[in-house]
């Protein structure tokens, strides 16, 4: 099967409706940022107490910083004209892209949005109502306007606001390019000044582009940029003032003439635009950035197949090197924020872009490996751009533009400890769900084949669609097979994906070859021949067994039916990986912080101390398989005191633990609150975990486990993704009574990155 996304072009329309439809509606909220339970609050926050910070800031205007959110508020700002690939549809039609645009802001730096989308095509009006509103924000960041109005409306607002100030169409491509033109050309072991290149697109994207890369140190007089109407030279009329400066005083008309001889090629124009005849022209490693979306100028593959040497970026997730805004956008304003810059200067951008680039040079982290399921990265042609999910942007980017604002005299706030700062920016983005988006990129590099049981009910049904055409995985629907096509017209789920019905005609080669092998498993445990070919008619059998023969890579089952009786078929047909004595589950909590982990939540009701060592070792085992280094809490009533006798276990099974696994970073009796808390922990100077708080919980009993997790929740505080069974030879994992959609999603894209560890072994 291929790995590319199975997309429903149906089906992703509606999904998209009802992703943006579904309460609360749109992408982005405002919430409360300060308590407010009380009387005092309220008169805090409003009158009377609010008009002493108004007056502060009436006095002294630079505290407007201090006492509002302005300082980490950014405006998006369209009038709709320029679109994506829509063209001009309007202010109010482009407010869906406008709250996306927002929604990055956040899950990417922290930043907050409120995305305003003005009724005005004439320019200087445009103008002045973004004057008008601009005191509310932090930072404008302008949005899909048209060319050549977005150059001039960019321009006049930079020079009369005192804000940071960006037209992100223009201006992140051309630094994420640009970092990606730098280290082509080192791969290349090409000179920027001596390179010739061609540019194909005249927008407001490609003129920001070639101006930056000019001055980086390409020469003007070996740039051919070209539009629709072919190459802007001197025989071309009625040329706009933006394009006047790329005139090329040359004969050559035609985008195929002006790539013969050349190095690099830039397209931001429109897909397959270059053919491999012109891409043979080019010189030697030749260098390709195919950026138009979601079809590039040439195709990735039929490049690759066209020449060795070429070096090719696309702005397609799927590929190598991806020309991706996301990689500068939020960070460029999170520092030009965090100094309270008065614009967005050439040296912030500069600085940018030489973070971009410098970035994908050093070693890559484990997670990141992780994340994109490949053996390994190192810089060298199919990796000269890191990855949207690499952490360490937001500390690089963030803080060379803070320092760039500081040193070129724009801030008005200045940072003097960037060591500090970089633990700051790290603290802020513990509060978003990107360890669920790097499991999901993970497992979309190397789907497998997943089977869902109770495929009958939506949730489960449409869990399945979303597995199939993001790519995720490769479903198959496990159930009545004839009711499971009834439902999925009923809701108008069309999935080209196998129903396995294990009562079908078409299963019964299947049926006797399982047969036989649940009677050998359990034929002196209780079993006959008889009730093995009754049970294999039963999907919490037929699942399992499934997944024994190697007949699906991952089994997902547990949706409508008590945890023990769906777990009880699966344990007597799936042998326990070597050295595990019991099975045992664990939750993964996505808090507003960083991801925590409880176990054991679903199997083992009072587990002995040896039992808390193995379960403890197989938590560890688990965490690190997300690429997180698991600081294990062994919880008990008491903070190391061992007084009762719950205590006094969970003290021995740490007295094991200690003596077996010196350098395992695990300790208790220790109470949660105290577990999670630096202050609290340096009371205990003894304590393997130091005063970094736990990040993995290990409770004493089942009850005290499943309560906790539950009531989180219930409380719907935070994501909870599991139970993820640990202990197993294969990807199994019992699904909560009535899971959501998102909660099989999230289950069953662990359950691929299982069988995808595995096949390494």
């Amino acid at each position: 099967m291929s790995s590319k996304n199975h997309r429903d072009e149906k089906n992703f329309s509606q999904a998209a409706l009802d992703y943006h439809k579904a309460e609360p509606k749109g992408k982005i909220e405002v919430i409360p940022s300060k308590p407010h339970s009380s009387q005092r609050d309220l008169s805090l926050a409003y009158s009377p107490g609010v008009a002493v910070p108004c007056m502060e800031i009436h006095d002294k205007p630079e505290t407007v910083y201090d006492y509002t959110g302005k300082g980490n508020l950014v405006a998006v700002i369209s009038n709709g004209t320029a679109v994506l690939g829509l063209g001009d549809i309007g202010a109010e039609a482009s407010k869906p892209v406008m709250e996306g645009k927002g929604l990055l802001f956040k899950i990417f730096a922290d930043i907050n949005v409120f995305d305003i989308e003005i009724d005005e095509k004439d320019p200087d009006k445009f103008i002045e109502i973004v004057k008008g509103i601009a005191p509310t924000f932090g930072g404008i960041n302008l949005e899909d306007i048209k060319a050549p109005e977005a150059f001039y409306i960019e321009q006049k607002l930079k020079e009369e606001l005192n804000i940071p100030l960006m037209h992100d169409d223009q201006h992140g491509t051309a630094i994420i390019s640009a970092a990606a033109l730098i280290n082509s050309l080192q791969i290349a072991n090409k000179d920027i000044s001596e390179v010739k290149m061609v540019v194909n697109g005249a927008g407001a994207a490609a003129i920001a582009c070639t101006k930056l890369y000019i001055s980086l140190g390409l020469k003007k007089e070996n740039v051919l940029m070209c539009d629709s109407k072919g190459v802007i030279n001197h025989k071309r009329e009625n040329l706009t003032p933006e394009k006047l400066d790329f005139i090329a005083n040359t004969d050559i008309e035609t985008l195929e003439d002006a790539v013969k001889g050349s190095d690099v090629f830039v397209g931001l124009s429109k897909g397959n635009v270059m053919t491999p005849e012109m891409l043979l022209s080019m010189k030697e490693n030749p260098i390709v950035f195919a950026l138009a979306n979601p079809d590039p100028e040439i195709a990735y593959d039929l490049a690759l197949e066209t020449r060795k040497d070429v070096i090719m970026a696309t702005g397609r997730s799927d590929y190598p090197n991806q020309v991706n805004n996301v990689l500068g956008f939020p960070y460029i304003f999170r520092g030009a924020l965090d100094v309270q810059a008065t614009g967005i200067n050439e040296e912030m951008k500069l600085a940018a872009v030489h973070a971009i680039a410098d970035l994908a040079k050093e070693p890559v982290p484990e997670a990141v490996i992780l994340a994109y399921n490949v053996q390994n990265l190192q810089f060298g042609r199919e990796y000269f751009i890191p990855k949207p999910f690499d952490n360490r942007l937001i500390t690089k980017v963030s803080s060379a533009v803070a320092k760039a604002a500081i040193e070129s005299g724009v801030a008005r706030k200045e940072i003097t400890d960037f060591e500090e700062y970089e633990h700051q920016l790290l603290d802020r983005m513990g509060r978003d769900e990107r360890l669920v988006r790097m499991m999901q990129s993970r497992a979309k590099s190397n789907p497998k084949r997943i089977t869902l049981g109770n495929a009958e009910e939506y949730n489960v049904l449409k869990a399945a669609q979303i597995l199939y055409e993001e790519g995720i995985a490769y479903p198959s629907l496990l159930g009545d097979k004839k009711y499971i096509k009834e439902q999925m017209e009923r809701y108008g789920i069309n999935l080209d994906v196998p129903i396995i019905d294990p009562s079908d005609d078409d299963q019964k080669k299947n049926r006797k070859k399982y047969r036989e092998t649940l009677w050998k498993l359990r034929q002196r445990k209780g079993m006959n021949e008889y009730k093995a070919k009754r049970y294999v008619r039963q999907r919490d059998y037929f699942g399992p067994l499934m997944l024994k023969h190697g007949d699906t890579d991952g089994l997902i089952v547990g949706f409508s039916k008590n945890y023990t009786s769906v777990l009880r078929p699966i344990l007597e047909v799936i042998e326990k990986d070597k050295g595990v004595d019991k099975v045992a589950a664990m939750m993964m909590i996505l808090s507003e912080k960083k991801p925590i982990f409880f176990a054991d939540t679903s199997i083992n009701q009072n587990p002995t101390s040896e039992d808390l060592v193995n379960i403890a070792k197989m938590a560890e085992f688990t965490v690190k398989s997300f690429a997180i280094e698991p600081r294990i809490a062994m919880l008990g009533f008491e903070n190391f005191a061992a007084i009762s006798e719950t205590s006094k276990k969970v003290a021995k099974a740490v007295s094991i633990l200690h003596e077996k696994y010196p350098k395992m970073i695990v300790d208790g009796e220790i109470q949660p609150d105290f577990a999670m808390n630096a202050d609290h922990l340096s009371d205990y100077p003894f304590s393997k975990l130091g005063t970094t708080p736990a990040n993995t919980f290990i409770f004493p009993n089942l009850e005290s486990a499943n309560l906790s997790y539950k009531i989180l929740r219930g409380m719907k505080v935070a994501q909870v993704i599991g139970p993820i069974l640990m202990g197993l030879k294969q990807p199994v994992h019992v699904l909560q009574m009535r899971s959501s959609v998102d909660e099989i999603v999230n289950l069953a894209t662990i359950a691929v990155l299982d069988a995808q560890r595995r096949e390494k072994k």
